[in-house]
């Protein structure tokens, strides 16, 4: 009882210190100087402990160095130091702390039995000299690395310093607040990333840099994954064997503390490129199974004594099915085999190592036809590829011994089209998935997919943060988020602003991913869509330039990269299209000296994204990028990648429609020859009340008039998180289904209209997919006094064309039909029942609803 009382203090402890610095630049009540007068500073170890732990101390006497330009010593000697001193070691291995503890200076029991804890203390007077100490233990190897990069970042070291070339600040002097830090287990216990989809960009760097992907740049991997307090890595496998190509990889991830594993179709640590090395016949075990036992033992054998997730299964070779159908019998003697060979070669049962098995795609047909592994294996669910996670467990399976993992993405090649130039992962939509996650008890591996690491920056900060500590970040904070990410990078001046940037830029961003983007996909004549969506780019690039300008020298590398460039770039893309849908246009009309116009700014936006691409690679940070914006995304006509970027075509003549999709100025817009007038004063009204002058009432979810609340439900906006505006979502999202009653939990919404008779009302909500795999989320929804409709919002998930065009549009819409009786003012009650539903417009169509991509803009409020 003792010690889960000391758990649940640390992590309330942990919870309040969150937010308090621990490291200062200031002389401030109750702390004290690192450096001692004209005294060196040392960084003491016990010369016992793990090399990781000399390894951090390495790291942090650098990181000190390059802030202060003071002198650091390390040493294994207490008694040789004459000055302050940094303390750091395991509780394992550390003679030293355990000595402490016994004198009563420093206790323990906090991090005894705990993974990847750390404690961070200051002791006053504690050498002779009054030399003070501070103090980072460890319950293990990383948690003592974390502690180390903790106080890193706080000196000014941001993790990305040397990913994305973020300087380091110079202080005279720092200082550290007196006081115990303790910072408990992580959230989720394995939390890692995924390099794949790497060619032609990381690839090519790679290659360039460091002669290809070798230990040289895994060591710069395993050590941002570190100082993001992350423990777990799926090497590139595009063409690249992790164990194969570099005998020191797998020394070195081990030495690092990075538990290595194998992406989802890559079984018992063997890389795909190993069977196109050694393997002998054909991958298929009903034919094949003695060849495979063996490669797979080799693999088995290989991983020896280091940290390993065993990716156990099979999938068909080059991540494709293994077999039309669902081979249940098969699949479970597969497994059964790879377990009987872990124990042969490790000596141990088979639960003694961990494991995982991936319900990617056509695998989870598998098991949602009721096949299990044992208790002891890691289920890893999936997304959709695209954010969107497709199952939960129930609650009921959650307490299996192995748990449940998240395989997530944020860069994929595959239908309906690769996304793999730019970063377009919203974090309002990642966080409101992955808190989903975690609320069903996925908290055993969260893994996503990353790309080529740049330019996935700010989402693979945040989804490492947030998988350490759940508590930190909510719906209501996460503009919080983006301020102290933009902090840490750039310095407080234009936190607020480059916040604002990032999060307006990824909102855009991920309303159509730029690889889908077309002259056909926002509407020239209906609400000025495309006009406006450009108006909002170029306003965006604007704000990003102008900042840019103000930057002192040092933060210019840095910003390019992880602002100025996906901006400027993402706004001269839809700028193109929109130039060519307007030649397009103007050419159907045939005014020639217009089409050639915009031919010619077509052409001059092509160009500049080029010429953008060229700075980034061959100018910036002198070169040290270079191939990372090879990437193509122009000029796509199916799911896969270009060869090489294309121009839009140019059109200076009428063209027939089958020389180009159907544009939405094409069509022919319904024309209704009047509606009832409104009324010269309208009514006043004790709740606010949505007006309907052009045939449509549009809403924002989150702008209703009220709510009520039942049966412990809540309603939570999430700012940002549509395409136009925020969305409005049901906590606790583990809720059952909820009934329609009088205690419904609702939110209602009205609208004037001075027209009669049938309506459709067309909500928006995000592409959550059928996570109980049952009728699908569902949602109430009535009309004044009517009764209330019953909608599932994603039944059809399992349609590859519905789902599809779900993922393309990132929206899901349905519509039902309704009824008014007399002009006026009308009430819409949106009835919860299922959670995970997250609505962010209502839509009514009083006959005069235009076609476009994100909908009518929001009506006006009275």
């Amino acid at each position: 009882m003792k010690n889960v009382f000391i758990l649940i203090f640390a992590c309330f402890i942990s919870t309040i210190l969150h937010a308090q610095n621990i490291v200062a630049f200031t002389q401030q009540k109750d702390n004290w100087q690192l450096w001692n007068n004209n005294d060196p500073l040392y960084i003491y170890t016990d010369s016992t402990d793990d090399w990781l732990v000399q390894k951090s101390a390495a790291f942090l006497q650098s990181d000190l160095k390059a802030v202060t330009h003071k002198n650091i010593y390390i040493t294994h000697n207490l008694s040789s130091v004459k000055g302050n001193v940094i303390i750091i070691g395991t509780i394992k291995a550390s003679a030293t702390l355990h000595k402490l503890s016994a004198e009563n200076k420093i206790n323990l029991n906090s991090l005894q039995n705990q993974w990847e804890a750390f404690q961070i203390k200051t002791i006053q007077n504690l050498l002779p000299n009054k030399y003070h100490a501070l103090i980072i233990a460890g319950s293990d190897k990383r948690g003592a690395a974390y502690g180390v990069f903790e106080i890193s970042k706080q000196a000014g070291i941001s993790p990305w310093y040397w990913w994305a070339d973020v300087p380091i600040i110079p202080h005279q002097n720092i200082y550290v607040k007196n006081g115990t830090y303790l910072f408990p287990s992580p959230s989720v216990q394995y939390r890692g990333i995924f390099i794949n989809d790497e060619a032609p960009a990381f690839s090519g760097w790679t290659k360039e840099k460091f002669g290809g992907v070798n230990h040289l740049v895994y060591e710069k991997v395993f050590e941002l994954l570190l100082r993001l307090k992350a423990n777990y890595l799926w090497p590139a496998m595009w063409g690249n064997a992790f164990n194969d190509d570099d005998t020191l990889n797998p020394i070195l991830a081990n030495q690092y503390g990075i538990v290595m594993g194998t992406s989802h179709h890559e079984p018992m640590l063997r890389a795909q490129q190993e069977w196109k090395r050694y393997g002998k016949g054909a991958w298929n075990y009903q034919t094949n199974q003695a060849v495979l036992d063996s490669f797979w033992k080799k693999g088995i054998e290989n991983m020896g004594n280091h940290e390993s997730i065993v990716t156990i299964g099979m999938r068909g070779d080059g991540d494709e099915p293994m077999t039309e159908g669902t081979a249940t019998a098969l699949l479970e003697k597969i497994v059964a085999r790879q377990r009987q060979i872990i124990e042969s070669v490790t000596h141990k049962p088979a639960s003694a190592t961990p494991q995982l098995w991936a319900l990617y795609k056509e695998v989870q047909d598998y098991y949602d036809k009721g096949m299990r592994v044992p208790d002891d294996v890691t289920l890893l669910l999936c997304d959709d590829n695209w954010g969107n996670i497709r199952r939960v467990p129930k609650l009921s399976d959650t307490s299996r011994k192995g748990g449940f993992g998240m395989y997530y993405h944020f860069d994929y090649v595959g239908d309906p089209r690769n996304y793999k130039w730019i970063n377009t992962n919203n974090i309002f939509r990642v966080w409101e998935q992955m808190h989903l996650a975690y609320d069903y008890h996925i908290r055993k591996i969260w893994i996503v997919n990353v790309g080529d690491i740049k330019p996935m920056e700010l989402p693979i900060s945040f989804f490492l943060d947030y998988a350490w500590n759940t508590n930190k970040w909510h719906a209501n904070n996460l503009e919080e988020f983006h301020e102290k990410w933009a902090e840490q990078q750039f310095g407080a001046t234009f936190k607020k602003q480059i916040a604002q940037i990032l999060i307006l830029y990824a909102q855009y961003n991920s309303r159509r991913k730029p690889e889908l983007l077309s002259p056909e996909t926002y509407s020239l004549q209906h609400y000025h869509e495309f006009e406006t969506v450009v108006t909002e780019y170029n306003q965006l690039s604007e704000k990003a330039q102008k900042i840019y300008q103000q930057l002192k020298p040092e933060y210019k590398d840095a910003y390019y990269q992880l602002v100025l460039y996906p901006v400027m770039a993402s706004a001269n893309l839809n700028s193109m299209y929109l130039a060519a849908a307007k030649n397009r246009w103007f050419a159907n009309q045939n005014n020639i000296t217009a089409a050639k116009l915009y031919g010619d700014s077509v052409r001059y936006f092509y160009e500049q994204d080029s010429l953008m691409a060229y700075y980034y690679n061959h100018e910036l940070a002198n070169g040290k990028w270079n191939h990372m914006m090879d990437q193509t995304h122009i000029g796509y006509t199916y799911w896969q990648q270009p060869p090489v970027n294309k121009m839009p075509d140019i059109y200076t003549s009428p063209f027939n429609e089958s020389q180009g999709n159907k544009l939405y100025t094409n069509n022919i817009s319904k024309k209704i020859n009047s509606y009832n007038k409104l009324p010269n004063k309208l009514p006043s009204f004790k709740w606010k009340y949505f007006i309907a002058d052009s045939g449509y009432v549009s809403i924002h979810a989150t702008n209703y008039a009220s709510l009520q609340e039942k049966n412990g439900m809540h309603w939570q906006k999430i700012p940002f998180i549509g395409k136009t505006d925020g969305g409005i979502t049901a906590f606790p999202v583990t809720a059952p289904e909820q009934p329609i009653n009088n205690n419904a939990t609702t939110l209602t919404y009205y609208f004037y209209s001075s027209d009669t008779g049938k309506i459709k009302i067309y909500t928006y909500c995000s592409p959550t997919l059928n996570i109980h795999h049952d009728d699908g989320l569902k949602y109430g929804i009535a009309v004044d006094d009517a009764p209330v409709q019953i909608i599932s919002i994603n039944k059809n998930d399992d349609n590859p064309q519905i789902w599809a065009k779900w993922v393309a549009n990132n929206i899901i819409i349905n519509p039902s039909e309704h009824y008014l009786s007399k002009p006026g003012i009308h009430k819409i009650t949106f009835t919860l029942i299922n959670t995970a539903i997250v609505l962010q417009k209502i839509v009514v169509d009083l006959g005069g609803l235009e076609e476009s991509y994100l909908g009518p803009p929001e009506s006006k409020l009275q």
